[in-house]
């Protein structure tokens, strides 16, 4: 009798955890390829994109490539055996991933594209910042920043780009570039850090000083990259407000230049939006549903959504971070863990 007992109850047990709101909600698994986990964007994506993706109802396991193509070729060859409900793909490199998207497609299992764009092939969806748009609002600020100097938009503009390669840094000086275009009487002067240097960027800061000790603005298009800006104005024996600074992309080593007074702007590159526009669009992802073009809130930021020849693709917008907002939780350089919650898109 108590075997019985026990083996009903063992039943009961069951069939309630299948009815549970928890089980109920499982939708299946979704494997994260993140190129590496040595910088806190990349594993500040890991802890966005599964708490969100856990409150649409999707669980998440992290395969981390160390920036090794190879390595990341052979972990989709592996996921792709396990027939996921999704990949979710930031490639180490743009060309070599191709086949191994394809080959995912191709079984049925949609890739979505995370924060580094892939235009060669079709994916499933796309999700990244709009880096020309950085570039606008870079420029916007380094309006400001000059007026305020000279009281109009002019003066020299020393432009720190990050490798020539990647597309990041290009459509930033792109959306840059265009905007300041209608001052004429501001010259830029653009080098490329190669490979991201920060050491390269540096050298770039104390050369073109030496070359153009009149420059009032130095803009690097990545934080890290403002770190070695500063340590070269530190052994020039500069102090902080002597030249103002600009860079892009959010991570917390910019926002610590900002309250120690040495950068003036820091624009944001919206991670918790990108993770977030993931999960709102993950049902239709696995569904294979439409994906219609158009503007979407996602966690209080509008997203675009256009169809591209890769497939539907979403730009979320950035900010301007400086010392008003600069403790603000929303900004992902001051790792808290996101608080919004996400709703799938109807």
């Amino acid at each position: 009798m108590k075997r019985i007992l026990l083996s009903v109850f063992g039943v009961l047990a069951v069939a309630m955890a299948l009815l549970s709101p928890a089980y109920a909600q499982t939708k299946g698994k979704v494997y994260y390829l993140v190129p590496t986990l040595l910088d806190e964007f990349q594993t500040g994506s890991v802890s966005a994109l599964e708490t969100f993706l856990k409150q649409v109802g999707y669980e998440m396991q992290t395969l981390n490539a160390d920036n090794k193509t190879d390595v990341q070729q052979s972990q989709m060859n592996d996921v792709i055996a396990l027939k996921p409900a999704a990949i979710i793909l930031a490639a180490v490199d743009f060309n070599a991933l191709k086949p191994s998207i394809e080959a995912a497609m191709a079984a049925g299992i949609p890739v979505v594209e995370f924060d580094r764009q892939i235009t060669s092939t079709p994916s499933a969806f796309t999700s990244v910042a709009g880096t020309v748009e950085i570039g606008y609002i870079a420029a916007e600020q380094a309006q400001k920043l000059l007026t305020a100097k000279h009281g109009s938009v002019k003066g020299k503009v020393l432009q720190i780009l990050g490798d020539p390669g990647d597309p990041y840094t290009l459509d930033i000086q792109k959306g840059f570039d265009e905007k300041m275009a209608a001052f004429p009487d501001v010259k830029i002067i653009s080098v490329p850090a190669m490979a991201w240097a920060a050491d390269a960027a540096g050298t770039i800061a104390n050369d073109q000083l030496v070359a153009n000790p009149d420059i009032d603005l130095i803009f690097s298009h990545a934080a890290h990259l403002s770190v070695a800006v500063v340590a070269s104005l530190e052994a020039a024996g500069k102090a902080p407000g002597d030249i103002m600074l600009m860079s892009s992309n959010g991570a917390p080593v910019g926002l610590d230049l900002i309250r120690k007074g040495w950068l003036n702007v820091e624009v944001e590159q919206p991670l918790y939006a990108q993770a977030a526009a993931v999960a709102a669009f993950m049902d239709k992802i696995v569904a294979k549903a439409e994906i219609a073009p158009g503007e979407y809130d996602i966690i209080g930021l509008t997203g675009t959504v256009t169809t591209e020849a890769w497939g539907p693709n979403i730009k979320l917008p950035g900010a301007a971070i400086d010392k008003s907002n600069v403790d603000d939780a929303k900004f992902w350089g001051n790792l808290k863990p996101p608080t919004d919650t996400v709703k799938s898109i109807e």
